[in-house]
């Protein structure tokens, strides 16, 4: 009787163990793994009425073309026109053999950005120096800081701003160049922003989603920019930001913040926007959908998904790129001495 007992309790234990390993069963009919992408973008993507998209149009536009799909790769590939709508750079569907990308939000638009002309003889022609995520080196006989951030991914640390800082303490104001900066983390793109406020400051605000239809949102939620977080104090420093198309995400978030600093001049191009906070959901066939769920706004309410637009305009021309010149940090520079040489003067 005991031995039955120990048979009856080891099979049990094998049973249960199979049954947490068991592996998961995904379903892979078309039309199911279609309706549902279209479903849970219906119901939680935040910008159908911004941007005046039919998405119900959208269905019947690409729906009837699932009979022509007669693989994954074709299925992934339809699936990945009709996101192209949408035109978000947030948007991707994630399988184990691509990602897809929207296309037309930055390829429309000036390049802005040579790394070749900005580390040669007329700018950068020493290798510069690397403090986090930050590359920094004088310009113009030491009188002018130059920090490029390519990416809001790549952190820094308080100490890596005050040795910045103190290199810098003598220069008649710095440029910051996040040209080409796709992104990353929010909270790098507050902590630098704070450095150039002298006082907490709302710089923004953002929206929940509250049910399923298009427009169902919570009230504006303020977002502040708080200098109390910041490592250093720039709200004296004359402050040049360098922008492009390809400015996106949180880089979009960091130049709607610091437009609100005193000290601080954008120059170059409008930013690629990507003001919704994004969110992942699985589809029934494994793959993964990445949409824009929590619409952020400016100060004044306005979308920030569509780009931020640069206090002073500025684009490379070919005849720039042929002389070898980045009309874009030459302007900051330009706008940098004028700045000081007014100082001087009153």
């Amino acid at each position: 009787m005991k031995r039955s007992i120990i048979y009856i309790l080891i099979i049990c234990l094998l049973f249960s163990g199979c049954e947490g390993n068991t592996i998961k069963e995904y379903n892979n009919d078309a039309q199911t793994n279609f309706d549902a992408l279209w479903e849970i973008l219906d119901e939680k993507y935040c910008y159908f009425s911004a941007k005046e998209l039919d998405w119900i149009g959208v269905y019947n536009e690409y729906q009837p073309k699932i009979r022509y799909c007669k693989n994954q790769f074709s299925l992934f590939s339809l699936m990945g026109k009709m996101l192209d709508t949408l035109q978000d750079g947030h948007v991707n569907l994630y399988s184990a053999f691509d990602v897809t990308r929207c296309k037309g939000w930055y390829e429309n638009y000036p390049e802005d950005y040579y790394s070749n002309i900005i580390y040669s003889n007329k700018y950068i022609s020493t290798d510069p120096k690397i403090a986090g995520g930050f590359r920094y080196s004088y310009l113009n006989n030491n009188e002018i800081g130059y920090i490029q951030y390519s990416s809001f991914s790549n952190g820094f640390s308080s100490a890596n701003l005050h040795y910045i800082d103190y290199y810098f303490k003598d220069t008649k104001g710095i440029i910051i160049d996040v040209r080409n900066n796709g992104g990353g983390q929010l909270n790098y793109s507050e902590l630098l922003a704070s450095c150039f406020f002298k006082e907490k400051t709302i710089t923004g605000y953002m929206k929940h989603k509250t049910g399923k239809g298009h427009d169902d949102f919570s009230d504006p939620m303020p977002i502040y920019t708080d200098p109390s977080t910041a490592p250093i104090d720039w709200s004296d420093k004359t402050i040049v930001i360098l922008t492009n198309r390809k400015c996106y995400s949180a880089t979009n978030d960091f130049i709607v913040r610091v437009k609100h600093a005193p000290n601080v001049v954008v120059i170059g191009g409008i930013t690629g926007g990507g003001g919704g906070m994004p969110l992942s959901q699985e589809l029934p066939n494994g793959w993964m959908i990445r949409f824009s769920a929590v619409p952020m706004f400016d100060s004044d309410m306005n979308h920030t998904e569509f780009g931020v637009e640069p206090d002073i305009e500025v684009h490379i021309t070919e005849q720039n790129i042929e002389n070898g010149e980045d009309a874009i940090i030459d302007k900051a520079i330009e706008y940098i001495y004028a700045i000081h040489n007014t100082d001087t003067t009153n």
